[in-house]
């Protein structure tokens, strides 16, 4: 059992669910995000987006590794910063693109 904490675009919602699930089955403890602004149209405040970049930070703290939501490999900064840090502490780095997450899965018809 594996703790990984999900990073990428909140624009990625439908995919963060479906990459929840998947690794949430095969038994991992799965770590996501609070908000999906983009993807939810939420106006978050600069102190806010910066108390939430800093809260994932932590969460990436706890974790063995992170998995990057990098649809169509598209990565932003954010999410850069995420991979940088993840790194530094050694922490294993997954990459949505390179994974073979069958595109049946249950939740990929979910909006």
């Amino acid at each position: 059992m594996k703790i990984i904490t999900l990073c990428g675009s909140t624009k990625f919602k439908k995919q963060f669910e479906q990459v929840n699930a998947h690794l949430t089955l095969q038994g991992n403890i799965v770590i996501s995000l609070a908000f999906f602004e983009q993807s939810e149209g939420f106006d978050l405040t600069e102190e806010q987006a910066e108390l939430l970049g800093d809260l994932h930070l932590k969460k990436i703290d706890l974790s063995d590794e992170i998995f990057v939501i990098d649809v169509d490999g598209y990565i932003g900064s954010s999410t850069r910063r995420e991979i940088e840090y993840a790194q530094r502490k050694g922490i294993t780095v997954r990459y949505f693109s390179k994974e073979a997450i069958p595109a049946d899965f249950p939740l990929m018809g979910r909006s």
